[in-house]
Order: C-alpha cells, then sequence, then structure tokens
C-alpha cells in the first residue's frame, strides 16, 4: 500500500461510496479500511467491487479499532452517535479524524473537543472547498452591512432528513460571528400565518426539499433599495469527497486540536 491511508466510515452509504471510489481512484491515497454498522448487509464485500471498481482487496468491516490501527487518517460521513465514538478511538490510535456529520447536540460537540485534544480532528458541517470560501465571505459580508437583513435558503434532494442543513446553521454562525452574536439566540422564527414584521437582526432560514438536489445555498443581504447574494450550489457529492480528503492530507502533520475547513483553506481568523 502506498499513500496517505485513509479509513472510511459509513463507507456503504451516498458519501460513503463517494469517498471509497475517490480513494482507490487518487495516487496519494490507499484505502487502509471500509466501516460500516454490524449486520449491515453489505459487510464482506470487497469494498472495490462496492463502488464497480476492481477488487481493493479490502473487505467492508465492523471492527473499527482494528481498521485504525493501520491508518493514518479516517473520513467520517456517519451520524452523531457514531462520529463520537470514533472520535474517542481515533484520539487512542491518534489518527487525523475528518468529521463531516452534522446535527450533534451541546454534549456530543463537547465530546468531541475532548477527544481533539489528543487527535487532529477537521469537523466541517460541508467539507466542499467553496463552501469553506463562501463562510469566509458571509463573516466579512455580515460585518461590513451591520444592518442588512440576513436570510439563508437551502435546498436538497427529497431524501434529506434534516432541516435547515449543517451548511445552512454553519453559514448562519458565519453571519453572526460577524456581527460578534450568538445564533442561538437572533435565529428568527418559523414562519407561517401572522407572523408580524421582521425583527432587526434576526437571521433568518428556509429550506427547500425535492427531487436529487445535492445542494444549494444562497445567503441574502437584504437592506433599503439593495441586496446581496452569496450563493454555492453543489453539482455532485464529489466535491464534498474531494475536500474531505484535502482535509486529511492537511491534517497530517498538524497538533492536536479542533479544525474546521476555514483551516484546511487558509481563511481562519
Amino acid at each position: 500500500m502506498s499513500g496517505i491511508r485513509i479509513v472510511i466510515a459509513g463507507a456503504a452509504g451516498r458519501m460513503g461510496r463517494t469517498l471509497v471510489r475517490a480513494v482507490l481512484e487518487d495516487g496519494a491515497f490507499s484505502l487502509a479500511g471500509a466501516l460500516e454498522a454490524p449486520s449491515h448487509p453489505d459487510l464482506g464485500t470487497d469494498a472495490g467491487w462496492m463502488v464497480h471498481l476492481p477488487p481493493a482487496n479490502i473487505p467492508v468491516a465492523d471492527d473499527a479499532r482494528a481498521a485504525l490501527a493501520g491508518a493514518d487518517a479516517l473520513v467520517d460521513f456517519t451520524t452523531p452517535s457514531v462520529s463520537v465514538a470514533l472520535a474517542a478511538l481515533s484520539a487512542q490510535a491518534r489518527i487525523a479524524h475528518v468529521i463531516g456529520t452534522t446535527g450533534f447536540s451541546t454534549a456530543e460537540e463537547e465530546r468531541i473537543r475532548v477527544a481533539a485534544r489528543e487527535a487532529v480532528i477537521v469537523k466541517s458541517a460541508n467539507m466542499s472547498l467553496g463552501v469553506a470560501l463562501l463562510a469566509a465571505l458571509v463573516r466579512r459580508a455580515a460585518k461590513a452591512l451591520p444592518d442588512f437583513d440576513v436570510e439563508i435558503v437551502e435546498m436538497h434532494h427529497r431524501m434529506k432528513v434534516d432541516a435547515p442543513s449543517g451548511t445552512a446553521l454553519l453559514l448562519g454562525r458565519a453571519a453572526a460571528e460577524g456581527r460578534c452574536v450568538d445564533l442561538e439566540t437572533h435565529v428568527a422564527p418559523p414562519r407561517t400565518g401572522r407572523t408580524g414584521a421582521r425583527k432587526d437582526g434576526s437571521i433568518g432560514f428556509a429550506s427547500l426539499r425535492g427531487g436529487t438536489m445535492a445542494g444549494e445555498h444562497k445567503v441574502i443581504l437584504a437592506g433599503p433599495q439593495e441586496r446581496v447574494v452569496l450563493e454555492h450550489i453543489a453539482e455532485d457529492r464529489e466535491i464534498f469527497a474531494r475536500g474531505a480528503l484535502v482535509a486529511a492530507k492537511w491534517a497530517r502533520g498538524q497538533k492536536p486540536g479542533l479544525y474546521t475547513m476555514a483551516d484546511v483553506v487558509g481563511l481562519a481568523e
């Protein structure tokens, strides 16, 4: 095996398969493991065959500890409870952990921070390099236009189960950071019926679902007689896989800590 040794968690899922293929097709990486939940129907399947490539001689397995023992990095798009458990294992194995999972509770976020004392963890609601740039632009725009109303509109495929999306919340936090306020206390309530006038300083969200849309996010800053619109459109899940692998490569040699894609692309403030 050559290249940076990567383990993919949730390997049989939509993002997992995209990641497996990306690793196998990129000579800078090698697949060190493909993880799935116990009793998953794809357990034992060769990871290469699973994504319609030649055999990789890496069967899909459920023993995370064994897989991480021979890895440089773990890339993880799973569920909050799984990601938290994997973060602890990554800390024990002293390997990098790239987390694209969303929907963490406050307690789960704290457990991730604890694991980051021993592991290099790159965690982001969106691994796209373009979204990392968009968040930086939103932060600066919100700061430069403090009296403009901020609305975030996102659209995803019909199977997405959470709303607003993790990326929409990431962008909302960027706007809040630009204005030095807390997002949780400035979120506009859901709008239905007679809602009354918009509250000054609030940050609104609208979620659309339908079709097979990979992801579209639009941040609108609306002021008197003018609007500024910042937008990102994801045309394929491959961009998230590519960004996650860039993060895994960047994480090598970094000190233990909790990082974001802004750190990876050099846009952290």
